[in-house]
Protein backbone atom coordinates (compact mmCIF):
# COMPACT_ATOMS: atom_id res chain seq x y z
CA UNK A 1 0.00 0.00 0.00
CA UNK A 2 0.78 3.43 -1.02
CA UNK A 3 1.79 6.04 2.18
CA UNK A 4 -0.39 8.55 3.02
CA UNK A 5 -0.27 11.70 1.51
CA UNK A 6 -0.90 15.43 2.22
CA UNK A 7 -4.64 16.19 1.71
CA UNK A 8 -3.35 19.86 0.71
CA UNK A 9 -1.22 18.28 -2.21
CA UNK A 10 -4.38 16.77 -3.05
CA UNK A 11 -3.05 13.64 -3.19
CA UNK A 12 -4.82 10.83 -2.72
CA UNK A 13 -5.12 9.58 1.23
CA UNK A 14 -5.52 5.50 1.92
CA UNK A 15 -8.56 4.94 4.88
CA UNK A 16 -8.97 1.45 5.93
CA UNK A 17 -6.64 -1.66 6.03
CA UNK A 18 -4.40 -3.51 3.34
CA UNK A 19 -7.63 -5.58 2.42
CA UNK A 20 -10.49 -2.84 2.41
CA UNK A 21 -9.71 0.54 1.76
CA UNK A 22 -11.23 3.50 0.14
CA UNK A 23 -9.05 6.49 -1.68
CA UNK A 24 -9.81 10.13 -0.41
CA UNK A 25 -8.33 13.84 -2.01
CA UNK A 26 -10.17 16.78 -0.99
CA UNK A 27 -10.85 16.97 -5.29
CA UNK A 28 -12.66 13.71 -6.20
CA UNK A 29 -13.93 13.00 -2.33
CA UNK A 30 -13.70 8.92 -1.65
CA UNK A 31 -13.26 6.08 -4.36
CA UNK A 32 -14.74 3.30 -2.97
CA UNK A 33 -13.32 1.04 -5.87
CA UNK A 34 -10.35 0.05 -3.60
CA UNK A 35 -8.28 -0.50 -6.87
CA UNK A 36 -4.88 1.06 -6.86
CA UNK A 37 -3.51 3.19 -8.80
CA UNK A 38 -2.02 1.61 -11.33
CA UNK A 39 -5.36 -0.39 -12.01
CA UNK A 40 -7.80 -0.02 -13.98
CA UNK A 41 -11.67 -0.74 -14.61
CA UNK A 42 -15.03 0.59 -15.09
CA UNK A 43 -16.36 2.87 -12.17
CA UNK A 44 -19.25 5.58 -11.25
CA UNK A 45 -19.36 8.72 -10.42
CA UNK A 46 -22.22 9.59 -7.88
CA UNK A 47 -22.76 13.10 -6.23
CA UNK A 48 -24.11 11.97 -2.23
CA UNK A 49 -25.38 15.00 -0.16
CA UNK A 50 -22.08 15.20 1.11
CA UNK A 51 -19.41 14.69 -1.24
CA UNK A 52 -18.43 12.87 -4.42
CA UNK A 53 -17.82 9.18 -4.37
CA UNK A 54 -16.53 6.59 -6.94
CA UNK A 55 -18.05 2.77 -6.99
CA UNK A 56 -17.25 0.05 -8.78
CA UNK A 57 -20.71 -1.04 -10.61
CA UNK A 58 -19.19 -5.02 -10.62
CA UNK A 59 -18.94 -5.14 -6.69
CA UNK A 60 -22.00 -3.09 -6.13
CA UNK A 61 -25.57 -4.06 -5.28
CA UNK A 62 -29.22 -1.75 -4.63
CA UNK A 63 -30.74 -3.68 -1.38
CA UNK A 64 -34.64 -3.42 -1.58
CA UNK A 65 -36.43 -3.95 1.89
CA UNK A 66 -39.54 -4.97 3.06
CA UNK A 67 -41.90 -3.96 -0.21
CA UNK A 68 -43.95 -6.51 0.65
CA UNK A 69 -48.12 -6.36 0.27
CA UNK A 70 -48.20 -6.41 4.30
CA UNK A 71 -46.33 -3.08 4.53
CA UNK A 72 -47.71 -1.12 0.94
CA UNK A 73 -50.93 -2.68 -0.18
CA UNK A 74 -53.54 -0.11 -0.04
CA UNK A 75 -56.12 -3.09 0.96
CA UNK A 76 -53.54 -3.96 4.18
CA UNK A 77 -53.00 0.00 5.39
CA UNK A 78 -51.96 3.60 3.98
CA UNK A 79 -48.29 4.12 3.49
CA UNK A 80 -47.91 6.92 1.48
CA UNK A 81 -44.42 7.48 2.04
CA UNK A 82 -44.01 3.49 1.05
CA UNK A 83 -45.88 3.69 -1.99
CA UNK A 84 -44.13 7.04 -2.89
CA UNK A 85 -40.88 5.22 -2.59
CA UNK A 86 -42.11 2.59 -4.42
CA UNK A 87 -42.78 4.85 -7.60
CA UNK A 88 -39.30 6.29 -7.63
CA UNK A 89 -37.65 2.84 -7.62
CA UNK A 90 -39.51 1.51 -10.67
CA UNK A 91 -39.03 4.51 -12.36
CA UNK A 92 -35.53 5.48 -11.31
CA UNK A 93 -33.31 3.71 -9.52
CA UNK A 94 -34.06 0.30 -10.38
CA UNK A 95 -33.60 0.64 -14.52
CA UNK A 96 -30.56 3.08 -13.10
CA UNK A 97 -29.25 -0.07 -11.65
CA UNK A 98 -29.76 -2.31 -14.30
CA UNK A 99 -28.14 -0.35 -16.75
CA UNK A 100 -25.10 0.48 -14.68
CA UNK A 101 -25.12 -3.78 -13.81
CA UNK A 102 -25.97 -3.24 -10.30
CA UNK A 103 -26.90 -6.64 -8.87
CA UNK A 104 -30.38 -5.75 -7.17
CA UNK A 105 -31.48 -7.81 -4.14
CA UNK A 106 -34.79 -8.19 -2.58
CA UNK A 107 -34.87 -8.42 1.52
CA UNK A 108 -37.83 -9.44 2.82
CA UNK A 109 -39.85 -10.88 5.99
CA UNK A 110 -40.26 -14.24 5.35
CA UNK A 111 -40.51 -16.51 8.17
CA UNK A 112 -40.80 -20.62 8.90
CA UNK A 113 -41.92 -21.89 11.62
CA UNK A 114 -38.39 -22.39 13.49
CA UNK A 115 -38.02 -18.45 13.05
CA UNK A 116 -40.96 -18.00 14.83
CA UNK A 117 -40.67 -20.80 17.23
CA UNK A 118 -37.08 -18.83 18.83
CA UNK A 119 -38.50 -15.37 17.65
CA UNK A 120 -37.24 -13.22 21.17
CA UNK A 121 -39.77 -11.47 23.25
CA UNK A 122 -39.11 -8.01 22.32
CA UNK A 123 -39.86 -8.81 18.29
CA UNK A 124 -43.10 -10.85 18.90
CA UNK A 125 -43.93 -7.31 20.81
CA UNK A 126 -43.44 -5.17 17.55
CA UNK A 127 -45.96 -7.15 15.73
CA UNK A 128 -48.56 -8.64 18.82
CA UNK A 129 -51.42 -7.62 20.19
CA UNK A 130 -52.95 -5.85 17.04
CA UNK A 131 -56.55 -6.65 18.07
CA UNK A 132 -56.11 -3.75 20.99
CA UNK A 133 -53.41 -1.73 19.63
CA UNK A 134 -53.15 -1.61 15.55
CA UNK A 135 -56.52 -1.65 14.63
CA UNK A 136 -56.99 1.99 16.46
CA UNK A 137 -53.93 2.79 14.12
CA UNK A 138 -55.34 5.11 11.48
CA UNK A 139 -53.29 3.37 8.71
CA UNK A 140 -54.61 0.64 9.47
CA UNK A 141 -58.35 -0.76 8.10
CA UNK A 142 -60.84 -1.15 11.74
CA UNK A 143 -61.32 -4.43 10.78
CA UNK A 144 -57.36 -5.89 10.83
CA UNK A 145 -57.26 -8.40 14.17
CA UNK A 146 -54.08 -10.27 13.62
CA UNK A 147 -52.42 -10.96 16.94
CA UNK A 148 -49.14 -11.68 16.33
CA UNK A 149 -46.50 -13.34 14.03
CA UNK A 150 -47.62 -15.81 11.77
CA UNK A 151 -51.36 -15.56 12.68
CA UNK A 152 -53.84 -15.73 10.07
CA UNK A 153 -54.34 -12.02 8.86
CA UNK A 154 -57.87 -13.72 7.05
CA UNK A 155 -60.05 -12.46 3.67
CA UNK A 156 -58.25 -9.33 2.37
CA UNK A 157 -60.51 -7.59 0.11
CA UNK A 158 -59.04 -5.94 -2.56
CA UNK A 159 -60.44 -2.15 -4.60
CA UNK A 160 -61.60 -4.93 -7.55
CA UNK A 161 -63.97 -6.34 -4.96
CA UNK A 162 -61.62 -9.97 -4.83
CA UNK A 163 -61.07 -11.41 -1.80
CA UNK A 164 -57.41 -13.67 -1.41
CA UNK A 165 -56.45 -15.20 1.93
CA UNK A 166 -53.54 -13.01 3.42
CA UNK A 167 -51.98 -16.06 4.75
CA UNK A 168 -49.87 -16.28 8.47
CA UNK A 169 -48.43 -12.83 8.70
CA UNK A 170 -44.91 -12.78 7.17
CA UNK A 171 -44.52 -16.16 6.69
CA UNK A 172 -42.93 -17.04 3.34
CA UNK A 173 -45.24 -18.16 0.76
CA UNK A 174 -47.62 -16.02 1.36
CA UNK A 175 -49.99 -12.98 0.11
CA UNK A 176 -49.12 -10.69 2.80
CA UNK A 177 -45.23 -11.13 2.27
CA UNK A 178 -45.06 -11.55 -1.27
CA UNK A 179 -43.55 -8.57 -3.05
CA UNK A 180 -46.15 -5.57 -3.55
CA UNK A 181 -47.44 -6.21 -7.24
CA UNK A 182 -45.88 -4.13 -9.42
CA UNK A 183 -42.52 -4.08 -8.02
CA UNK A 184 -42.80 -7.99 -7.86
CA UNK A 185 -43.50 -7.75 -11.81
CA UNK A 186 -40.22 -5.90 -11.78
CA UNK A 187 -38.35 -8.84 -10.29
CA UNK A 188 -39.93 -11.05 -12.25
CA UNK A 189 -39.41 -9.46 -15.67
CA UNK A 190 -35.44 -9.78 -14.50
CA UNK A 191 -35.17 -13.15 -14.08
CA UNK A 192 -34.42 -13.95 -17.88
CA UNK A 193 -32.16 -11.36 -17.71
CA UNK A 194 -28.18 -11.24 -17.53
CA UNK A 195 -28.34 -10.25 -14.20
CA UNK A 196 -31.60 -11.55 -13.21
CA UNK A 197 -32.61 -10.12 -9.37
CA UNK A 198 -32.40 -11.78 -6.23
CA UNK A 199 -34.37 -12.17 -3.56
CA UNK A 200 -33.81 -13.16 -0.20
CA UNK A 201 -35.60 -14.13 3.20
CA UNK A 202 -35.01 -12.25 6.44
CA UNK A 203 -36.12 -13.33 10.11
CA UNK A 204 -35.46 -10.18 12.05
CA UNK A 205 -35.47 -6.26 11.48
CA UNK A 206 -32.25 -6.21 10.20
CA UNK A 207 -31.40 -8.59 7.39
CA UNK A 208 -27.82 -8.78 8.38
CA UNK A 209 -28.02 -9.68 11.99
CA UNK A 210 -26.47 -12.68 11.97
CA UNK A 211 -23.17 -14.11 10.08
CA UNK A 212 -24.94 -17.37 8.88
CA UNK A 213 -27.24 -15.38 7.19
CA UNK A 214 -28.02 -16.60 3.15
CA UNK A 215 -27.68 -12.80 1.69
CA UNK A 216 -24.15 -11.65 3.91
CA UNK A 217 -23.44 -15.21 2.60
CA UNK A 218 -24.40 -13.96 -0.73
CA UNK A 219 -22.86 -11.16 -0.89
CA UNK A 220 -19.30 -12.72 0.10
CA UNK A 221 -19.42 -15.07 -2.09
CA UNK A 222 -20.01 -12.66 -5.16
CA UNK A 223 -17.39 -10.02 -3.82
CA UNK A 224 -19.76 -6.99 -3.48
CA UNK A 225 -19.12 -4.70 -0.98
CA UNK A 226 -20.73 -1.05 -2.08
CA UNK A 227 -24.49 -1.39 -0.77
CA UNK A 228 -27.16 1.05 -2.12
CA UNK A 229 -30.54 0.80 0.45
CA UNK A 230 -33.46 1.43 0.02
CA UNK A 231 -37.37 0.29 1.01
CA UNK A 232 -39.61 0.31 4.28
CA UNK A 233 -39.70 1.68 6.82
CA UNK A 234 -36.81 3.85 6.75
CA UNK A 235 -35.54 4.34 10.63
CA UNK A 236 -36.29 0.74 10.99
CA UNK A 237 -35.97 -2.22 8.80
CA UNK A 238 -33.86 0.03 6.07
CA UNK A 239 -31.52 1.37 9.02
CA UNK A 240 -31.13 -1.42 11.13
CA UNK A 241 -30.12 -3.58 8.15
CA UNK A 242 -27.88 -0.44 6.79
CA UNK A 243 -26.01 -0.39 10.56
CA UNK A 244 -25.22 -3.59 10.34
CA UNK A 245 -24.12 -3.56 6.83
CA UNK A 246 -21.47 -1.14 8.03
CA UNK A 247 -20.16 -2.74 10.79
CA UNK A 248 -19.85 -5.54 8.70
CA UNK A 249 -17.47 -3.27 6.09
CA UNK A 250 -19.59 -2.84 3.45
CA UNK A 251 -19.94 0.61 2.11
CA UNK A 252 -23.57 1.69 2.63
CA UNK A 253 -25.12 4.68 0.49
CA UNK A 254 -29.05 5.33 1.86
CA UNK A 255 -31.34 6.50 -1.80
CA UNK A 256 -33.40 9.07 0.70
CA UNK A 257 -36.80 9.08 -1.85
CA UNK A 258 -36.30 5.36 -2.24
CA UNK A 259 -37.16 4.93 0.75
CA UNK A 260 -40.46 5.43 3.13
CA UNK A 261 -41.76 5.62 6.63
CA UNK A 262 -44.94 6.16 8.90
CA UNK A 263 -42.88 7.48 11.43
CA UNK A 264 -43.01 11.04 12.24
CA UNK A 265 -40.72 13.25 9.93
CA UNK A 266 -37.88 13.68 13.08
CA UNK A 267 -37.47 10.11 12.64
CA UNK A 268 -36.38 9.67 8.46
CA UNK A 269 -34.72 13.24 9.11
CA UNK A 270 -32.37 11.88 11.97
CA UNK A 271 -31.98 8.63 9.66
CA UNK A 272 -30.56 10.73 6.41
CA UNK A 273 -28.57 12.43 9.08
CA UNK A 274 -27.02 9.72 10.92
CA UNK A 275 -26.53 7.59 7.43
CA UNK A 276 -24.56 10.88 5.87
CA UNK A 277 -22.97 11.97 8.57
CA UNK A 278 -21.71 8.71 10.69
CA UNK A 279 -21.26 5.38 8.49
CA UNK A 280 -22.22 6.16 4.76
CA UNK A 281 -24.03 8.49 2.36
CA UNK A 282 -26.87 9.55 1.49
CA UNK A 283 -28.20 10.37 -1.96
CA UNK A 284 -31.63 10.71 -3.95
CA UNK A 285 -32.78 8.64 -6.92
CA UNK A 286 -32.20 11.78 -9.31
CA UNK A 287 -28.53 11.69 -8.45
CA UNK A 288 -27.76 7.94 -8.82
CA UNK A 289 -29.76 8.43 -12.22
CA UNK A 290 -27.49 11.47 -13.59
CA UNK A 291 -24.23 10.07 -12.14
CA UNK A 292 -24.91 6.76 -13.60
CA UNK A 293 -25.98 8.46 -16.92
CA UNK A 294 -22.77 10.86 -16.93
CA UNK A 295 -20.45 7.65 -16.20
CA UNK A 296 -21.43 5.03 -18.84
CA UNK A 297 -22.02 7.82 -21.81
Amino acid sequence: MEKIASETDNESIIIGNTSNFWRYSSKDGFDLTRQNNHQTGSSICLQTTTTAIRIDPARSALVIIDMQNFFLHPAVRAHEPGLAASKQLLENAIPTARKAGIQIIWLNWGLTQEDIDHAPPGLKRVFGACSSVESRNKHLPPKTIYTGLGTEMGDIILSSGEYVDGGRLLMRDTWNAKLYDPLFQSYESSQHSVKPDKWFHKNRVSGLWSHESPLLSYLNENNLITLFFAGVNTDQCVLGTFNDASSKGFDCILLSDGCGTMSSSFAREFTEHACARGEGFVMDTEAFGKGVEASIH
